[in-house]
């Protein structure tokens, strides 16, 4: 048995040769890491509630053949006029058809419209008639009001950009963090009921007290008397005894 001698370089380019093989491999499958901003998990910070200029609005119809308002559209416009007082930031907007069927009785209507508006404390200068062509001629034209007033509003609501189930794609599944969508419709039905948005940024101003009622408390303290108001009929809600 003879003893071949050990080329060592021919090794050492074979292996050099290999690790750069492996390299080359390895940078195929390197993917670039995407870091984007986290959604917060607080619910109230990923849907907050927002302050911003809104529209209201209504639509009275009209016929051809009856000029005015009927009482159901009356108690509307009605309502317009106290809501643009108490909430209003600019004028009464009225689009009224015009080179229609009803553009008579529109014109009618219209003159209904401004006169219980200025009975509901709108001022004339505060009412804008915009006349308009409808688009679509099969559908009855309307007469519509509308202003722009303060609301709170929250949303959009629907929105899924991730995938609930899991997935390696969400390096938070396994976190047991909440879905995007979750408290989005709670968010926006809390911003519809609110009355006044103001109340999310400041408390409202104290009113004046009762002073009848505040001058009879005292009187019944200096008297020594308790200030707890009696009520004659509370003892009716109350279960008989009888049997006890």
């Amino acid at each position: 048995m003879t003893n071949r001698p050990v080329d060592y370089r021919n090794r050492l380019r074979l292996a050099g040769v290999l690790m750069g093989l492996s390299v080359a491999l390895g940078a195929c499958t390197y993917t670039e890491e995407v870091v984007t901003q986290s959604v917060p998990t607080d619910y109230r910070l990923r849907h907050p509630i927002a302050v911003q200029e809104a529209k209201r609005s209504i639509v009275i119809f009209v016929g051809q053949s009856r000029g005015g308002l009927s009482a159901a559209q009356h108690a509307d416009v009605t309502g317009i006029a106290r809501d643009w007082v108490r909430e209003g930031t600019g004028s009464v907007i009225v689009d009224v058809p015009v080179d229609t069927a009803n553009a008579r009785a529109a014109a009618s209507a219209y003159r209904e419209i401004r006169s219980v508006l200025a009975a509901g404390g709108v001022p004339s200068r505060a009412v804008v008639q915009r006349p308009y062509r409808p688009e679509d001629p099969g559908l009855l034209p309307t007469i519509r009001l509308s202003y722009s007033r303060i609301a709170a509003v929250a949303g959009p609501c629907g929105l899924w950009p991730e995938d609930m189930g899991p997935s390696i794609l969400d390096p938070g599944y396994n976190e047991n963090r909440p879905y995007f969508n979750l408290g989005c419709a709670s968010q926006r039905n809390l911003a519809a009921m609110i009355d006044n948005p103001a109340d999310l940024e400041q408390p409202r101003a104290e009113t004046p007290a009762y002073t009848a009622r505040r001058s009879i408390a005292y009187d019944k303290y200096r008297k020594g008397v308790s200030t707890t108001t009696t009520y004659p009929e509370a003892d009716k809600a109350k279960l008989s005894d009888t049997g006890k």
